[in-house]
């Protein structure tokens, strides 16, 4: 590998290479953020579902407490 890299002009060496390293870890900070960002989107979505049921189950406990009256 070190052979490979000293046959490389000194204008790849300096930018070319620099510049694909930066895109490629670009892309993979991305995509750790878009998980994240996903997950945590997930919970959010589903923490709200939970939390609408159990409302609605209050609702209905508190209609039917006074309906039985």
């Amino acid at each position: 590998m070190n052979e490979i890299w000293k046959t490389l002009p000194g204008w790849m060496r300096n930018i070319v290479v620099p510049v694909i390293v930066l895109i490629v870890a670009l892309w993979v900070a991305s995509a750790v953020v878009g998980a994240i960002f996903g997950v945590i989107g997930f919970l959010f979505g589903w923490i709200i579902k939970v939390m609408f049921v159990v409302a609605l189950g209050a609702v209905v406990v508190i209609l039917v407490k006074r309906a039985s009256r």
